[in-house]
C-alpha cells in the first residue's frame, strides 16, 4: 500500500509498505479521510515522543477492509472512524479512569503506524460505526472533538465564567463551540487573523482581539478561565498574565518537549491560581461521537484545504498558512 513514512525528523517520503493484516480482535481499515494535526507537525520537526521511522495520523475515517478473527458486531464495507488511543488496560492509570496517563500510553500515528496510509490497522474496540448522514469529513474530526471534551472535563467551567482563549484555529474554533455550549459567559478569542476571529464570533465567542492590530485591547484585564490552544511559550507567559483571583488556566495547544515559560509561584499561591493539563483523549471518544452526531458543533467548515496524500511530504515541509484551519487528507 501507499504511506506517507516520516522517515525521520525533517523527512517524510512517499513508499510503497506492506498492507497490514487483521489479527485477533482487530479491524483493517480502508482509509478515506485523514486530518493532519498540529502533533504531526511535532513528529515531523522532531518534537514529540514519537519513535522512527513512523506513519502518522490519527484524525481519519473510512470503511472496513478486512476482519481479524473474534470479531463481531462489524462487517466490511461499514462507515467507521476510530479512537487512536492504546491504552495497556492494566497499570494503575488505566484502572483509575486515566488512561491518557497509561504507563505504557501509546496511539495510532503517535507511537504506531497511523493512518497517512491507504489502510490502517485499529483494535475493534476503539471503532465506531458512523451513520450514512455523516460525511467523512466530519468522521475524521470526533478524535480532535474527543480530546476538546476531555479538556472540558478537566475544566469544569462554571456557568457565566469570563474565559479567554488564545489561537482561533481548527481547535481553537471547537474549544470556542465547545466553552459557549458548557455556559461561557464572556468568551474572549485572541488570533493574529481577522478572518479567524470573524468565524470565532460566528460560533459564539462574544469578543475577539487582533494580537496584532490590537496590542493594548487586554491590558490590565482579568479573566476567571485562560485558554492556550496555541502552543506557543511566549504567548502562554502572556496568557497567564491574564488570570483573574482564583481563576483556572488550562494548557490546551502542545509545545515542543523543551519548552519552557516563567511563571510567579507567588501568584500562583496567593491569588489561588489552579493550573491544568489537558493530554489527548480519556475515555471520551464517544461523547465526542454524540455530541458531533448531535449536531452541537459545526466541523465542516473548519476544513480549509483537502489535499492528497502524495501532497503531504511537501505540506509538512513548507512554512504554515496562519489563514488556514484544518487541512485534511484525501485517501480513497
Amino acid at each position: 500500500m501507499k504511506a506517507l513514512v516520516i522517515e525521520k525528523p525533517h523527512q517524510a517520503v512517499m513508499k510503497e509498505v506492506p498492507d497490514p493484516i487483521a489479527g485477533a480482535g482487530e479491524v483493517v481499515i480502508r482509509v478515506e479521510r485523514v486530518g493532519i494535526c498540529g502533533t504531526d507537525f511535532h513528529i515531523f520537526e522532531g518534537e514529540f515522543l514519537s519513535p522512527y521511522p513512523i506513519i502518522p495520523g490519527h484524525e481519519f475515517a473510512g470503511t472496513i477492509h478486512q476482519l481479524g478473527e473474534g470479531v463481531e458486531g462489524f462487517g466490511v464495507g461499514d462507515r467507521v472512524t476510530a479512537d487512536p488511543s492504546l491504552f495497556c488496560g492494566r497499570c494503575a492509570y488505566c484502572l483509575t479512569n486515566r488512561g491518557n496517563q497509561c504507563e505504557n500510553w501509546g496511539a495510532l500515528g503517535n507511537t504506531v503506524d497511523g493512518s497517512m496510509a491507504e489502510f490502517v490497522k485499529v483494535p475493534v474496540r476503539n471503532v465506531v460505526k458512523i451513520p450514512d448522514s455523516m460525511s467523512m469529513a466530519t468522521a475524521a474530526f470526533i478524535e480532535p472533538m474527543a480530546c476538546v471534551v476531555h479538556a472540558m472535563n478537566r475544566l469544569q467551567l462554571q456557568a457565566g465564567q469570563s474565559v479567554l482563549l488564545f489561537g482561533a484555529g481548527a481547535m481553537g474554533l471547537q474549544l470556542v463551540q465547545s466553552l459557549s455550549r458548557l455556559g461561557a459567559g464572556k468568551l474572549t478569542v485572541v488570533d493574529v487573523s481577522d478572518r479567524k476571529l470573524e468565524l470565532a464570533r460566528s460560533l459564539g465567542a462574544t469578543e475577539s482581539v487582533n494580537a496584532k492590530s490590537q496590542a493594548d485591547a487586554l491590558a490590565g484585564r482579568k479573566f476567571d478561565v485562560v485558554v492556550d490552544a496555541t502552543g506557543i511559550p511566549a504567548v502562554i507567559e502572556k496568557a497567564m498574565t491574564h488570570l483573574g483571583k482564583t481563576a483556572k488556566y488550562l494548557q490546551f495547544g502542545v509545545t515542543p518537549k523543551d519548552a519552557q515559560i516563567r511563571v510567579n509561584p507567588f501568584d500562583v499561591y496567593h491569588k489561588d491560581w489552579t493550573i491544568l493539563g489537558s493530554m489527548a483523549i480519556n475515555y471520551t471518544f464517544l461523547p465526542a461521537f454524540e455530541w458531533v452526531k448531535e449536531g452541537r458543533v459545526q466541523l465542516e467548515p473548519l476544513v480549509s484545504k483537502v489535499i492528497t496524500l502524495e501532497e503531504t511530504p511537501e505540506f509538512l515541509a513548507k512554512p504554515k498558512d496562519p489563514e488556514l484551519l484544518k487541512v485534511q487528507i484525501r485517501i480513497h
